[in-house]
């Protein structure tokens, strides 16, 4: 007998489910942030490569959009990071904030570290600044009742949109 739920179909998440919500490491055991680099930026979600730090999408995100601004060198502390990386993370995010504004219409950002387990980072030992577009009209039931996020772009797509949006 049909019941009468809705449902919301997000297979991708499955990834996220199985890693028992560690993101700590890839599959065969290294950093995501240390491999990513080694991988076309398709693959890795890579939008932007700068001299020190590079820009790629969440694989895990809160909204589409959703950037993550890492240096190259594996470091878990913002405080641990050279001046030359957070000067580039810095102007990565703000180059993040332009290029998700011009192509996604966004109406505001949530910009923050979690720096370590304990407040929340997933990769606690590679730091990684989230970059997470807003709209006015984004916060519906589902977060509330059903703990369930709507992402109505695929990663792949997203992705493409903005490394074409990000300037030369």
């Amino acid at each position: 007998m049909p019941d009468a739920y809705q449902r919301l179909w997000v297979p991708h998440r499955i990834a996220y489910i199985h890693s028992n919500h560690d993101g700590e490491k890839t599959p065969e055991g290294g950093c995501p942030f240390c491999a990513a680099p080694g991988l076309s930026d398709e693959d890795a979600l890579i939008v932007h490569r700068g001299e020190h730090a590079f820009v790629l999408l969440n694989l895990f995100p809160y909204n589409s959009g959703h950037l993550l601004v890492c240096p190259y060198r594996h470091v878990a502390l913002l405080d641990e990071a050279t001046d030359e990386e957070t000067g580039e993370i810095t102007a990565l995010t703000q180059t993040a904030m332009r290029v998700l504004r011009a192509d996604s219409n966004c109406d505001g950002f949530n910009i923050g570290l979690n720096q370590g387990r304990v407040a929340g980072a997933g990769v606690a030992d590679h730091l990684h600044q989230h970059v997470v577009p807003r709209w006015a009209s984004d916060a519906n039931f589902f977060p509330i009742v059903a703990q369930t996020k709507a992402l109505p772009v695929l990663l792949g797509d997203t992705r493409d949109a903005l490394a074409r949006a990000w300037p030369a």
